[in-house]
């Protein structure tokens, strides 16, 4: 009996157990938020593959005689940057003046019901009424004669043309990538920087990503289960069948996150130890700049640029990279590491070392990648001496720069950006983040991380300066590895300006506690 009791005193392993566990009132607040992006990011796999599908006759950019000119090799990679640039973009800036109208008349909790209800709207809607009749909405037969008549000058025109041809389908393309950059990056975030602590997202935050990956994996389950009931469907459009579904299983994870969301504002929002009496006050404030008052104080903030800059260069960083070889899937053993890592980086070593590493990743496995593309003649005999060729060498380090650099980013670089929000006033929380992380930042098509429309776009137009300039991506190798180096540089540079900024107003927030 006395070696249970002093087993389980101050210094026993019960106590040290206990004492390494989150506190009740913490469990109480991080276990519904972690539901909340689990759910959100299950909703935004299926769309993400939902919208693949979908996407398809967008590429269909000429009449059916001439589908072979498009799909045809080396056609398909300079088409893509075109409707990346002019589909996502417009529908993000737009998003962002309509919601920062949004934040001036209503609260943030009415604003993340409002949003995510009018999400679950549009793809029920979209599925069971938009998509049936689509043929009668679709000016197929108008965009078809334009096309046909267009000069060969004018060709490249015939990109935009099918994205009108096809209008609902960029439509739904749109709100999909806007699922991700709103729903997630905006609402969820936004919401959990204003009841969470620094020291708490220290701890937390890294580990959120457990719950994409897990979302993954069971989003991926479900969609593979659709696809089986189409393949082995006798109705006429089995297609349409599986989209009802699809938008089924997306409708019933955003009512879901509804739901966990009102139980949040009744059960934790309420409870002064799991948020602040100051935090649930910012909650319920509206913003009250207009939008021209509000660009011109973004714009005035280096925090916020810095932010921005953060994010765009990650954007255009990825960019170039995915156009120079898509690396292999997996990597999951390693994303698990890099999380886990992630809390003991934060906690040894800072917000600044942390916000470092995924641009230093990005460098590295860069520089040793092009090095391989550009100089493997003059490498060929070391490489030889490995057992390899240069372009094979390439290829595994494009795929270990995949792993690495996404690894990096779900476990340190996304929650690195998003306590720089956590000190920010309701303003620039608000509207800075709709202005950063909708304008620059969307879910990418692959796992939790962040895809950018203006660091897409930048990225795809630079590519199109490249192409016009040269005359395809492979002879732009060069330029695009010196814009590569350029861009990391001006994100490290922003990275350390924004840990400077960020230990500051930690200071002083700690000041006025």
């Amino acid at each position: 009996m006395q070696a249970a009791a002093a087993g389980d005193g101050k210094g026993g392993p019960l106590a040290k157990l206990r004492a390494k566990l989150p506190p009740p009132a913490e469990l109480k607040k991080v276990t519904p938020l972690g539901a909340m992006f689990f759910f959100i990011l299950f909703a935004y796999t299926i769309l993400r593959d939902t919208k693949a599908g979908l996407s398809l006759p967008l590429l269909r950019l000429f009449p059916a005689a001439d589908v072979l000119v498009v799909t045809a090799p080396g056609s398909g990679a300079e088409i893509i940057p075109f409707l990346k640039t002019y589909v996502n973009l417009p529908g993000a800036i737009g998003f962002t003046v309509f919601y920062s109208w949004l934040s001036n008349k209503f609260s943030q909790q009415q604003v993340f019901t409002g949003l995510v209800s009018t999400f679950i709207a549009f793809f029920t809607l979209f599925a069971f009424v938009i998509y049936p009749n689509a043929a009668a909405l679709h000016p197929t037969a108008a965009v078809d004669g334009i096309v046909a008549a267009l000069p060969a000058a004018l060709a490249g025109l015939s990109a935009p043309l099918a994205i009108i041809r096809n209008w609902t389908y960029a439509v739904f393309y749109t709100m999909a990538e806007l699922w991700g950059s709103v729903v997630v990056s905006l609402l969820f975030w936004g919401f959990a920087n204003q009841v969470t602590k620094v020291e708490e997202a220290k701890r937390y935050y890294p580990l959120f990503g457990l719950g994409a990956n897990v979302a993954l994996i069971f989003s991926g389950l479900y969609v593979r289960f659709v696809s089986g009931l189409r393949r082995t469907s006798t109705a006429a459009d089995p297609w349409a069948g599986s989209l009802k579904l699809l938008m089924g299983g997306v409708s019933a994870a955003g009512l879901v996150v509804l739901a966990l969301f009102q139980y949040m504002q009744k059960k934790v929002m309420t409870d002064p130890e799991c948020v602040p009496p100051s935090a649930v006050k910012q909650s319920k404030t509206k913003t009250s700049m207009g939008i021209k008052e509000s660009a011109a104080y973004l714009a005035s903030s280096p925090y916020i640029r810095d932010l921005a800059t953060l994010v765009i260069c990650y954007g255009m960083s990825i960019n170039i990279v995915e156009a120079k070889g898509d690396g292999m899937g997996g990597g999951g053993a390693v994303t698990l590491f890099m999380m886990l890592a992630g809390q003991r980086i934060f906690k040894y070593f800072g917000w600044g070392a942390a916000a470092l590493v995924t641009p230093t990743m990005l460098f590295i496995t860069g520089a040793i990648f092009f090095s391989l593309i550009l100089f493997g003649g003059s490498l060929s005999p070391l490489v030889a001496a490995l057992g390899t060729t240069p372009l094979m060498l390439a290829v595994v380090v494009g795929a270990a720069q995949n792993i690495l650099s996404k690894s990096s980013k779900y476990s340190l670089f996304d929650p690195c950006k998003e306590m720089a929000y956590i000190p920010l006033d309701a303003e620039a929380k608000t509207k800075g983040k709709a202005a950063v992380d909708v304008i620059g930042s969307e879910l990418r098509a692959d796992r939790s991380s962040t895809r950018n429309p203006l660091g897409k776009s930048g990225g795809s137009l630079l590519q199109q300066a490249m192409i016009f300039s040269v005359g395809s991506l492979a002879a732009s190798t060069p330029y695009l590895a010196g814009c590569l180096f350029v861009i990391i540089a001006v994100w490290l540079r922003a990275a350390r300006s924004l840990n400077t900024q960020f230990t500051a107003a930690m200071a002083e927030e700690g000041a006025e506690a």
